[in-house]
């Protein structure tokens, strides 16, 4: 018995034995291919870009329009790139759109501009207006603007509308729907899971916990977000209008007056959008190439003209890295994101990281004064208190700090811009939210209904308070409430001083409610309205500067990081990109928004569970 016990473990140690040895056989093999191919992408040498004469300049942007990129690892983003993966969430930097378009202004070998918009994702209307007011000023240098399209979404349109040129396939489509804002509500599901939610707030219009208060929109909220929502579809009209040449009335925002146009154009979408000077012809691809091809001429590429796209030009244009130098500068710090704890990756604002720029900024003795580019909808409390903090250092140690508003600079967005010297808002930056709110779930019913109970003793009543398996004291409930009101009188107490305002009068304004840059400033919660260059030379005249560079203020790399980044950027350079965006599957779609709502309660991590949050930004 004993023997055949010992040959039995003896054949399946055999057996493991072998199947492990060619597990890391295959691993090794593997390994040493992905090795082998990223050292030849190297060692083959980078392919020299060079920008065609009389070429066209396709503007092909793909994924959502961006003030700061969320951080990819180097490794990552090759192995997506060397075995043809669709990028997941694609961004474009704004500020390389900007300069992209502003040196082919200036480039003689473009002759003109080809806006190929299909891939273009979310953008907020600042950025679609600075990108739209770079478009104008190509069109100074009697350079032609075409808008090619099969569709044309929203946004996509948006920039469409600057073209000289703007045609639509005759298959094609495109509707404006406006904007709105609809959010799922979690009420009656929590209900149903017998899970107790526990709030605590202060704002009328503090919306934020709203979804897991109720089924519906408040009427406070609706009253609240029609208004910013409003003002920022008149001013999408208005821009449109001019750009087209006709009146606002030409939008069909009733369903019967759309029908009445609609049937007149026998039911075609490209129809409608022609005979409603939404476009200036219908045109197939062939007849779109074949009108580029007379204006460059031909090539060999795929596109069948003479041209070079976006992303090629730029890595021929975009400026080197600036070198240390004893020149005074304006430093960019970027806080974009959500407000969090601690340490975060770029792409999110961490109260640590965020404030650890602040204050490399400080350190500098060459920077001499500061822009905060803000976009963000707030979060933590005590972060945004955090990197307020450092900015009213870099004041105290003479340096000038203008904050720059974006799409959204809301709630915590506000708190961290309030001390700045002077604050610049784009018209639509959606602003204000000044209001604080704590959130948290038991679920002792949960647990009781599934037979599990909790029970125990502590040396004082606070013990086990917060477990979420317990049922929430009352008195600490009032605890709680009692915090939260002291985080908004602070919060409208600094709004007081930072902006010389009666504290009356910023809690007659704040209140939770969200307002849209142009009444932002009517109502003293912004200076001046503007994009970061205005902001930017507003700092400069502050710190008394006439000549400066711009210096982004960014996390030193360390040597690995700086080594890693560099060897796989060299290979992906060979491999090409292949980015697509996907805006079908709409109920998968519809399915990841729920998850992400829902998820955002879940991703904050504020100390004492503070949070100065505006959900209802995102439009």
């Amino acid at each position: 018995m004993s023997r055949d016990r010992s040959w039995t473990q003896s054949f399946f140690t055999g057996i493991w034995t072998l199947l492990n040895f060619f597990r890391n056989l295959v691993f090794n093999i593997v390994f040493l291919g992905i090795v082998g191919f990223i050292v030849y992408a190297l060692m083959s040498g980078e392919e020299q870009i060079s920008v065609p004469k009389n070429s066209a300049l396709v503007m092909n942007l793909y994924g959502d329009v961006v003030i700061q990129k969320q951080t990819v690892d180097p490794f990552d983003e090759f192995m997506r790139e060397a075995f043809d993966q669709r990028e997941e969430n694609p961004e474009v930097l704004l500020r390389d759109v900007l300069w992209t378009i502003e040196n082919a202004k200036q480039d003689n070998r473009i002759k003109a501009m080809v806006l190929d918009l299909h891939g273009l994702g979310n953008a907020g209307m600042d950025k679609l207006k600075q990108i739209a007011m770079a478009i104008e000023d190509f069109k100074q240098a009697d350079k032609p603007v075409y808008a090619i399209g099969d569709f044309y979404s929203q946004g996509q349109y948006y920039l469409a509308s600057h073209a000289d040129h703007l045609y639509l396939n005759p298959m094609g489509f495109m509707f404006l729907d406006g904007f709105g804002r609809y959010q799922a509500y979690f009420k009656s599901a929590l209900e149903k899971l017998k899970a107790k939610t526990h709030v605590f707030r202060v704002g009328t219009f503090k919306s934020a916990v709203e979804p897991v208060l109720r089924d519906d929109m408040s009427e406070e909220a609706k009253q609240a977000n029609e208004a910013w929502l409003n003002s920022l579809w008149s001013q999408y009209k208005q821009d449109i209008a001019q750009a087209r040449g006709f009146t606002v009335e030409n939008f069909d925002e009733q369903i019967n007056d759309f029908m009445l146009k609609f049937e007149n154009a026998g039911g075609d979408f490209a129809q409608y959008a022609l005979q409603n000077n939404w476009v200036d012809a219908l045109k197939t691809r062939e007849e779109v190439r074949l009108e580029l091809v007379e204006l460059v001429g031909k090539d060999s590429s795929k596109k069948g003209f003479s041209n070079i796209d976006f992303e090629k030009y730029l890595q021929v244009v975009k400026p080197l890295p600036l070198l240390k130098n004893d020149t005074d500068k304006v430093g960019i710090v970027v806080a974009k994101g959500t407000i969090l704890n601690g340490n975060q990756k770029a792409g999110t604002i961490g109260g640590d990281s965020t404030a650890r720029l602040l204050r490399q900024a400080r350190l500098d003795d060459n920077i001499k004064a500061v822009v905060l580019q803000v976009d963000s909808p707030g979060g933590s409390a005590f972060a945004s208190e955090i990197i307020r903090q450092e900015v009213k250092l870099l004041q105290e140690a003479g340096k000038p700090v203008v904050a720059s508003m974006s799409s959204m600079a809301a709630s915590g967005g506000y708190w961290i811009s309030a001390n700045a010297d002077e604050i610049w808002a784009a018209p639509s930056t959606i602003t204000g939210s000044i209001g604080i709110f704590g959130m948290f779930l038991t679920y002792e019913d949960t647990l009781g209904w599934l037979g599990i109970h909790t029970d125990g003793v502590g040396t004082t009543e606070f013990s086990g308070a917060f477990s979420p398996a317990r049922t929430l004291n009352p008195a600490i409930g009032n605890i709680f409430q009692r915090s939260i009101e002291h985080g908004y009188e602070q919060f409208i107490e600094l709004v007081s001083t930072a902006r010389d305002m009666p504290v009356e009068r910023v809690d007659e304004i704040a209140q939770g409610r969200v307002w849209i840059g142009e009444t932002a400033k009517s109502l003293g919660l912004v200076d001046n309205l503007g994009y970061l260059n205005d902001a930017v030379q507003s700092a400069a005249n502050l710190a008394s500067m006439e000549r400066y560079d711009i210096q982004y203020v960014e996390r030193p790399l360390s040597a690995s990081e700086q080594f890693w980044k560099e060897f796989f950027g060299g290979a992906s350079a060979l491999v090409g990109k292949a980015i697509t965006v996907d805006s079908d599957h709409r109920l998968m779609n519809m399915v990841q928004q729920l998850v992400s709502d829902y998820d955002k309660l879940g991703s904050l991590n504020d100390p004492r569970g503070m949070y100065a949050l505006c959900f209802m930004c995102e439009y």
